[in-house]
């Protein structure tokens, strides 16, 4: 008797082993029978599909049972990006200049599958500061979000179609990076005397009282016909689950209808979801004007997305120039 117990005992410490080497060799969501799909986004309007369909739950629907959805928001591309190369991101919103940044530095493996809104940026410039027109930026300087940036870049392709350059390029005019929210003050205690921000900021800088807008947003860059945010995929879940990235894709444009069919609602549900990750909403008023600096287009402008590219690399930001067949994937809109 004795013996047939310990055999039973050994028995259950195998079974017991072989369990826990298979959990610890599960990928995410194999031990719940779902796959774990992560996307990122931003709390900005020009992800506006993104918390549009996180807001209904549109995917969390369709995937109820295949799929768990994991939403993160992100401040800054980098950031988000960092989160891709770790494997912690499948799916994700961001700006062009950071997802052709993506591209280059994974070798081709972080693809645009989408795009996801248009336009949404203007050049604002102190009331007092005598700019009537670009070349008037000669000597001044002029605020961006962030240095490599998609204002950026807008905002260098501007001057040297205006004969001017910045001074790190033996020009005049001074680059000075700063947050959307920091820029409202540099302008107001005159420490710069223009700027090239994304929306709401251009609106709320402009409602302040201290700026006015110099070049809106169908005329700062290509006449507005560029993108302002794209949607990314990982190389290892286009490859896994192909049929994922193709009914995201179908929800993402049924969310981009949704956004140009009810526009008032759409701006309704986003402020709900910027108050949620950030703690402030945007006013009415300003949340409107922004929506009409802006589109919600999920065709894809690779012209326009290269032409990013080719700043990008000309200036520095990107080590090199892609191929666009390697830029982006297609194939998930047939």
């Amino acid at each position: 008797m004795k013996k047939i117990q310990k055999q039973l005992i050994l028995l259950s410490l195998f079974f017991m082993i072989l369990l826990t080497a298979a959990g610890c060799g599960a990928k995410d969501g194999e031990t719940s029978g779902k796959t774990e799909v992560r996307i990122a986004y931003f709390p900005n309007i020009t992800h506006t599909q993104a918390l549009v369909m996180k807001n209904q739950g549109t995917l969390e629907e369709k995937w109820k049972d295949t799929c768990n959805v994991t939403w993160t928001s992100f401040n800054a591309g980098p950031a988000e990006i960092e989160a891709i190369f770790a494997g912690e991101i499948d799916l994700g919103y961001i700006g062009p200049v950071p997802a052709v940044n993506a591209n280059v530095k994974s070798n081709g493996e972080v693809k645009i599958i989408s795009n996801a809104t248009n336009a949404g940026a203007v050049l604002l410039v102190r009331k007092d500061s005598g700019i009537a027109s670009v070349k008037d930026l000669a000597g001044k300087k002029v605020a961006v979000p962030q240095l490599g940036n998609t204002q950026h870049l807008c905002l260098l392709s501007l001057l040297s179609e205006n004969g001017l350059k910045t001074v790190d390029q033996g020009g005049d005019v001074t680059i000075n990076a700063s947050s959307n929210a920091d820029i409202l003050n540099l302008i107001d205690n005159g420490s710069v005397e223009a700027a090239v921000v994304p929306e709401p900021w251009g609106t709320t800088i402009e409602k302040n009282g201290n700026a006015e807008i110099l070049l809106d947003y169908d005329e700062l860059f290509l006449n507005g016909e560029y993108p302002s945010a794209v949607v990314i995929a990982n190389g290892d879940f286009m490859e896994e689950h192909p049929e994922y990235v193709k009914e995201f894709l179908e929800l993402h444009k049924e969310a981009t209808l949704f956004i140009n069919e009810n526009s008032k609602e759409a701006q309704e549900i986003v402020n709900s979801e910027i108050e949620s990750v950030t703690g402030k909403s945007i006013a009415a008023d300003v949340l409107e004007s922004a929506f009409s600096r802006m589109t919600a287009d999920s065709s894809l402008n690779t012209e326009a997305v290269m032409t990013f590219a080719n700043i990008s690399e000309e200036e520095g930001f990107t080590s090199k120039l892609p191929e666009e067949e390697d830029v982006f994937n297609t194939e998930f809109n047939q």
